[in-house]
């Protein structure tokens, strides 16, 4: 599988082990800002500082690997995709991070939430969240799912196949009761992004397509069933998006649905959601827009693909879940070795082995998704060296950093920082190699509170039916 980045091909032909997008920095010690938490600089020691904390305090207290959360930044990305984007809806995208206190945090700063499974939305009902302000995705939601869905009151179920509708209205009729729903739609986008990550193409899982005219069956469907309330369309064209190309022909496409519905039924449908996937800047080459930007494009397709079918301008609304989550986030590890390899050709690569991997970020491994790095402990006046940051794992894809300057002199016991680690870091670990899963801090200038506690070996053994005191 060749790892793509925006800006060309990790393996280009070089005299260099690094990439030709990765330029040599001046001085290793430096912070790109658009990659790390806005509360997040070096002391005057040169050490790694996260709203406040030092990093060599927060190893000691809460070892390594972690993942530490810049609470005042993560609040004010939440207020600021609101802010730009109303009167829109946003809903935080819960499946990049959740866990009860955040689903708090996104109520007080007045976003909607989107879950995706039923263990997502019974952390959202367990932290107290409005159920009318849940969204719930899936694209195979079982009865039961569907049945506590239902009976909690959420304001939507995004429907994704014929059988979805099928399972809602037997339910509804036996809970008798009115259900409304999205219809999930394939737009037919190819965006600009990884195979596994791109969700609007017509040959995938979600949704029903544009092209096929199974959407419009669907929207019919629902919107005769006595027991359905259809709101409108949902379209997700795919994730890590740096601009709006993509969207500006899902809204035409998905628009023209609306058109070809008012026209059958004399009817206007309400509300059209236009999905997530904004991109993040995980290494200094990357430039995502900024909410704002987002906004005004956003709102100049919609205007224009309406005015264009008369169509009066629908209730819109977003999910962005990484473009808050995941620059808020910052993973720490303790290098345990560093080992120069001969690659041939009269060139070497130094491979630096973490104390983490592929169990608490599988994104490099799973689709060769680029990060950066950074010395937390000191800084260092060695000069910068092309490195690997590597787990601990039994797998030759165990990369958490594909590929780095680091400084020369990075020893064992160093410790490593990653940024842009708050979105599908912890949401997606595992516990391969029975390695229990790191811990999730939220750090404010007087507090470090723990979101999410680290896993124990005990808890492990706990679901290993030949252990004496499993819990069944």
């Amino acid at each position: 599988m060749s790892h793509m980045h925006v800006a060309g091909s990790v393996h280009a032909e070089v005299a260099s082990p690094a990439p030709v997008w990765l330029t040599k920095p001046a001085d290793a010690n430096s912070l790109t800002e658009k990659i790390w938490s806005a509360n997040t600089r070096r002391n005057a020691d040169g050490e790694l500082s996260i709203a406040g904390h030092q990093a060599t305090d927060l190893v000691r207290r809460f070892g390594t690997p972690a993942y530490f959360v810049d609470e005042a930044d993560f609040r004010s990305r939440a207020r600021t995709w609101r802010a730009a984007f109303d009167p829109w809806t946003v809903y935080y995208a819960g499946k990049a991070f959740l866990c009860t206190k955040v689903a708090r945090w996104i109520s007080e700063e007045g976003l909607y939430l989107d879950v995706c499974s039923l263990g997502e939305l019974t952390v959202a009902l367990k932290a107290g969240f409005d159920p009318a302000r849940i969204g719930m995705h899936g694209s195979n939601k079982s009865v039961a799912e569907l049945r506590i869905g239902i009976e909690s009151g959420v304001g939507r179920i995004i429907v994704d196949s014929a059988d979805e509708i099928t399972r809602i209205e037997a339910l509804a009729e036996e809970l008798d009761t009115t259900v409304k729903v999205l219809i999930r739609v394939t737009a037919g986008v190819e965006a600009h992004t990884h195979d596994y990550i791109a969700t609007a193409h017509d040959d995938q899982k979600f949704g029903l397509s544009v092209n096929g005219g199974a959407a419009l069956v669907a929207m019919m469907r629902c919107y005769h069933s006595s027991r359905m309330e259809l709101l409108g369309v949902h379209s997700h064209i795919g994730s890590q998006i740096f601009d709006t190309n993509g969207f500006e022909v899902a809204a035409r496409r998905t628009l023209k649905l609306f058109a070809q519905f008012r026209e059958a039924t004399g009817s206007l449908m309400p509300e059209l959601d236009l999905g997530g996937g904004f991109g993040i800047a995980y290494v200094k080459e990357d430039t995502p827009s900024s909410a704002e930007e987002l906004a005004t494009s956003l709102r100049d397709i919609v205007e224009h693909e309406c005015r264009g079918f008369g169509l009066e301008p629908p209730k819109v609304s977003i999910e962005p879940g990484r473009a808050i989550s995941g620059p808020s986030g910052t993973a720490l590890y303790e290098v345990g070795t560093v080992k120069i390899v001969d690659i041939g050709g009269g060139l070497s690569r130094r491979y630096i082995s973490v104390d983490g991997g592929m169990s608490d970020n599988i994104r490099p491994a799973l689709y060769g998704a680029e990060y950066s790095a950074a010395l937390a402990n000191r800084s260092s006046q060695a000069e910068p060296v092309i490195s690997r940051v590597v787990g601990l794992h039994c797998e030759s894809g165990d990369i958490l950093v594909r590929d780095e300057f680091l400084p020369g002199d990075v020893r064992p016991g160093d410790l490593i920082a990653v940024p842009a680690s708050g979105a599908y870091s912890r949401s997606m670990a595992s516990n391969y190699n029975h390695v229990p899963r790191p811990p999730v801090v939220a750090l404010a200038q007087d507090r470090a509170d723990v979101l999410v506690r680290r896993e124990t070996l005990e808890d492990l053994l706990r679901l290993d039916a030949g252990v004496e005191g499993c819990v069944e």
